[in-house]
């Protein structure tokens, strides 16, 4: 907010470590008492319905992704997520050899099944692990290795890079910690990219530094969009793929309308991607005064499009707290609804719904919960651990 300007509207106090253990019934009270809220422990409005987070993302003139400031520019450069209009659009169609569905059918998909049929095969003979750990994490990293070209990473340095870019981007407190490993975390990914740009790249290498390289891109571009991706492309599938397995054994008559053939892996992951959110939010500034339901919003404010509020918005979905996977779910904004809108989406859609989750329940026999799962996060969630068991 501008030094100097009251907030306008209606504000809301939360508790930052409960809305962290569950933001959903915050949210609710939310959509509830107003369209748009000032939350002043985030100091930022809070746009809260499906409907108007659908609506204002598209207006770039209003609510800008470009933010000099921000959290995410501050630690890990000026992404293509932190521009708009031609300057986003160009760099979104530098990549798109990488994401594109051609690509993710022709290439991607092969080496997915590959790395997590290896995964698999060590792990099955165990009888119990947890998912999140042992299981979703190694099935995101070795992806994401492939798609970045970053091969030379380990999994687990995936895995804490993502992590410690994903806790900077939301440190709206200010902890000096969480900046000093995501800094740490960034630091190591530059290494990573140098090493590789020091070799030649292959003429049909389609990973994401390769087609940047050779569309011309800066190496500040390059750097910034690998590390993008990196924040995204591990954490949110490595959530999902755990997620929508404990959904679907928490809840066995959703697992059997799968394994009965009458409703297919993609609608548990985006139903889950709808309940969970596992990008709970989007952080935007206010380029030009603006008028929101009666709310004045001035230049420099902070608004966050809260995708996960927007997910159970009552007015739009018919069981908005549950995991159906019956009930209309197409109006879900679960990979944004402007152009922004998530340009992994096909990779991690292929990744989830076609390679994880089938293979997952395929290759183990009575796979089960054994414990209590706890989920955290409201900028991004998912759970911290699923342990579970099966028939080795």
């Amino acid at each position: 907010m501008p030094s100097g300007t009251a907030p306008s509207g209606t504000a809301y106090d939360i508790d930052l470590e409960r809305f962290w253990r569950d933001p959903y019934p915050d949210l609710a009270a939310m959509r509830a008492l107003a369209p748009v809220v000032y939350v002043p422990q985030l100091q930022a409005y809070l746009i809260t319905r499906r409907d108007d987070i659908f609506r204002e993302e598209k207006r770039i003139e209003v609510f800008s992704s470009a933010q000099p400031e921000g959290l995410m520019t501050r630690l890990m450069g000026e992404n293509m997520m932190r521009k708009d209009g031609d300057a986003h659009m160009a760099e979104r169609r530098v990549i798109f050899p990488t994401v594109s569905p051609k690509t993710v059918k022709n290439r991607w998909l092969a080496q997915f099944r590959a790395a997590t049929n290896e995964i698999l095969s060590e792990l099955a003979p165990r009888g119990h692990c947890d998912l999140v750990r042992d299981y979703a994490m190694p099935v995101s990293a070795e992806a994401l290795k492939l798609v970045t070209g970053l091969s030379d990473m380990t999994a687990v340095e995936m895995d804490r890079a993502s992590q410690d870019m994903i806790d900077g981007c939301a440190n709206y407190a200010g902890d000096p910690e969480v900046e000093r490993r995501c800094n740490v975390s960034t630091a190591m990914i530059d290494a990573f990219i140098t090493r590789k740009l020091a070799e030649p790249l292959d003429p049909e290498d389609v990973s994401l530094i390769a087609v940047q390289h050779r569309a011309g891109l800066s190496q500040t571009q390059l750097r910034a969009n690998v590390k993008l991706a990196i924040s995204g492309g591990q954490n949110e599938p490595r959530d999902a793929i755990a997620g929508t397995a404990w959904a679907l054994l928490g809840h066995p008559e959703q697992l059997a309308l799968v394994q009965s053939g009458h409703a297919s892996w993609l609608q548990a992951f985006e139903e889950f991607a709808r309940w969970m959110s596992p990008i709970g939010m989007s952080p935007r500034q206010v380029a030009q005064p603006h008028e929101l339901h009666g709310v004045a919003l001035h230049p420099g404010d902070r608004v966050f499009l809260m995708f996960g509020s927007g997910n159970r918005d009552e007015r739009v979905f018919a069981h908005p707290d549950q995991f159906d996977l019956q009930q209309d779910n197409r109006a879900a904004i679960s990979f944004g609804a402007g152009p922004h809108f998530c340009a992994g989406a096909w990779i991690s859609k292929a990744l989830i719904a076609e390679v994880a989750l089938p293979l997952l329940f395929d290759r183990v026999s009575d796979l089960r919960l054994t414990g209590p799962v706890q989920l955290g996060g409201w900028a991004f969630r998912g759970p911290l651990s699923v342990p579970v068991a099966w028939q080795a």
